[in-house]
């Protein structure tokens, strides 16, 4: 039986020949993931290496169920009562925009609860409560520079606490 030889097998068989293919990376190692049963396992490695995180990939609604279960102990580190009402108030002005995306599929659409404003609020305040005060300001210099004031440190604030929550 007569083999034939393809134009791209005959490159591949001549840049041997010539040892091109010999000090690659990974030469002689096992390959990886054939060992692996999980069926997944190239895109955990590839998430580990980029450093990402799996909840990123959450759907919207997931992210809100999972923020909505991390109140109000996520809340204690806010200062200002004003400032929880606030967070608060983002949070369910999310949920209700969730809510306003078409359902796809079949099955019935997943909600995440809102929250009671109030409620919250009280639950916030018995933390704080609870909880130590934080140790007073070692005595040092004065900063020579103020403090960030204005509508971009408002809303660099809101941007940490809300990848805080998650």
């Amino acid at each position: 039986m007569a083999f034939h030889e393809s134009w791209v097998e005959k490159l591949i068989r001549e840049a041997q020949e010539r040892g091109e293919f010999d000090d690659l990376p990974g030469a002689g190692k096992p390959l990886r993931g054939l060992d692996d049963p999980d069926p997944d396992w190239w895109v955990k490695k590839m998430m580990e290496r980029e450093g990402l995180d799996a909840s990123d990939a959450l759907p919207p609604v997931m992210l809100l169920r999972r923020e909505r279960a991390s109140f109000p102990e996520s809340l204690v580190e806010m200062r200002s009562e004003e400032g929880v009402r606030e967070v608060l108030r983002d949070y369910n002005a999310r949920v209700v925009e969730d809510r306003r995306r078409p359902a796809l599929g079949r099955d019935a659409p997943v909600w995440a609860p809102t929250v009671d404003v109030e409620d919250m609020v009280e639950q916030w305040r018995a933390l704080r409560s609870s909880v130590a005060p934080p140790p007073p300001p070692e005595e040092g210099p004065p900063e020579t520079r103020p403090g960030p004031h204005g509508w971009l440190a408002r809303m660099t604030r809101s941007l940490r606490l809300r990848k805080r929550r998650f």
